[in-house]
């Protein structure tokens, strides 16, 4: 009886894993399986290649404008001198996410001289050829900088440091991501990495599997500002979870029901051991 009841308790427990799987795994429910993307064709594959990306309203730029004086004949192209921003050095090594002007929800930035201008939707060579063009309205010979700050990318799951990972080159594979938080753990999914893009109401995810090279070549590991990498946990982590969680619960039963099951097997044995017709022991 006894070794019944743990059969049933250990059943219990592993089914129960398998529920609690739902809920110890993101973005496991009401996910459409037909619509995540496993093969990226070549023509998209380019064109992440060469994505560049626009500047939108929450961005942090900074705009760095500069003035040249002096002869343009003499000594090369003169003296550039600094208007607004900082140092085109410090600019460029500093992307912090926490300097630079906010871009409001209409995209458009007020500065020095040309007043406010929209600079959303283009990108920063773009947005620098146009801050320029208005600036040749007062100044000779300018030059404009324009640097997105606050690009970066969220990793979270199975790798030893997850959180928020900044993107400095515009774009960042899926190998330099797992890099920046310190590479998977043990209990890492390796053939379900998700990959989710877009608006969070109705987000485009993409699966890499990094067990199977012929599988990875037909994929696109490049990623872009605002991606989220989810690395799953192995199946057999919930489990574990569900038995670590609920172990405590059976061991604190079993302390209180131990007293009970010990007078039990005492008075079963008395009572076999007694003789029905004399009341005596043999």
């Amino acid at each position: 009886m006894k070794t019944s009841s743990i059969v049933l308790i250990v059943a219990g427990l592993f089914f129960a894993g398998c529920s609690a799987n739902k809920e110890f795994v993101y973005f496991n429910q009401n996910m459409d399986k037909e619509k995540i993307v496993k093969e990226v064709p070549d023509s998209e594959y380019e064109a992440e290649k060469n994505f560049e990306w626009k500047i939108s309203p929450g961005d942090r730029v900074e705009i760095t404008v500069f003035n040249q004086t002096g002869s343009t004949a003499a000594a090369g192209a003169g003296q550039l001198n600094s208007l607004l921003g900082t140092s085109a050095q410090s600019t460029f090594m500093n992307r912090t996410g926490t300097e630079g002007k906010l871009i409001p929800p209409d995209g458009r930035v007020r500065l020095p001289l040309i007043g406010k201008i929209k600079i959303s939707g283009l990108t920063e060579i773009e947005a620098a050829d146009k801050l320029t063009r208005e600036y040749k309205k007062y100044l000779r010979n300018p030059y404009v900088e324009v640097k997105i700050q606050n690009q970066k990318l969220i990793v979270l799951g199975e790798v030893k440091g997850p959180g928020v990972v900044p993107v400095t080159n515009g774009t960042m594979t899926l190998f330099e991501a797992l890099a920046a938080t310190g590479d998977l753990t043990d209990d890492a999914m390796r053939t379900n990495i998700l990959i989710l893009r877009g608006d969070l109401r109705h987000p485009k995810v993409r699966q890499v599997d990094l067990t199977d090279m012929s599988r990875l070549r037909l994929s696109s590991l490049i990623l872009r500002p605002n991606d989220v990498v989810y690395v799953q946990p192995r199946y057999m982590k919930a489990i574990n979870k569900e038995f670590a969680e609920k172990g405590q619960f059976f061991n604190f039963l079993n302390t209180i029901m131990s007293p009970f099951l010990t007078y039990r097997a005492i008075d079963q044995s008395y009572n076999i051991g007694i003789t029905p017709s004399t009341g005596t022991t043999p």
